[in-house]
Protein backbone atom coordinates (compact mmCIF):
# COMPACT_ATOMS: atom_id res chain seq x y z
CA UNK A 1 0.00 0.00 0.00
CA UNK A 2 2.50 2.49 0.97
CA UNK A 3 4.89 1.76 -1.88
CA UNK A 4 1.95 2.46 -4.72
CA UNK A 5 1.58 5.67 -3.07
CA UNK A 6 5.05 6.63 -3.54
CA UNK A 7 4.71 4.96 -7.27
CA UNK A 8 1.89 7.20 -7.84
CA UNK A 9 3.74 10.23 -6.54
CA UNK A 10 6.06 9.91 -8.86
CA UNK A 11 4.17 9.43 -11.77
CA UNK A 12 2.68 12.61 -10.50
CA UNK A 13 5.85 14.67 -10.17
CA UNK A 14 6.97 13.77 -13.23
CA UNK A 15 4.05 15.33 -15.22
CA UNK A 16 3.56 18.39 -12.95
CA UNK A 17 7.23 18.96 -11.93
CA UNK A 18 9.96 20.72 -14.19
CA UNK A 19 13.06 18.38 -14.99
CA UNK A 20 16.25 20.00 -13.71
CA UNK A 21 18.23 17.40 -15.62
CA UNK A 22 17.02 17.95 -19.11
CA UNK A 23 17.21 22.08 -18.29
CA UNK A 24 21.38 21.08 -17.48
CA UNK A 25 21.18 23.34 -14.04
CA UNK A 26 23.58 23.18 -12.58
CA UNK A 27 22.93 22.84 -8.67
CA UNK A 28 26.19 24.94 -7.59
CA UNK A 29 24.02 27.59 -9.02
CA UNK A 30 19.87 26.69 -8.27
CA UNK A 31 17.82 28.64 -5.86
CA UNK A 32 16.19 27.23 -2.82
CA UNK A 33 13.28 26.14 -4.79
CA UNK A 34 14.77 24.76 -7.22
CA UNK A 35 16.82 22.59 -4.75
CA UNK A 36 13.99 21.83 -2.64
CA UNK A 37 11.99 20.49 -5.81
CA UNK A 38 14.78 18.29 -6.76
CA UNK A 39 14.88 17.21 -3.28
CA UNK A 40 11.71 16.12 -2.89
CA UNK A 41 11.61 14.47 -6.57
CA UNK A 42 14.63 12.61 -5.21
CA UNK A 43 13.39 11.37 -2.28
CA UNK A 44 9.81 9.65 -4.10
CA UNK A 45 11.91 8.32 -6.57
CA UNK A 46 14.17 6.30 -4.03
CA UNK A 47 11.44 5.35 -2.16
CA UNK A 48 9.16 4.26 -5.01
CA UNK A 49 12.07 1.61 -6.18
Amino acid sequence: MKKQLFIFLAKLNKLLLPSFTKQRLDLSNASKIQLLIFGWKLYITKRAL
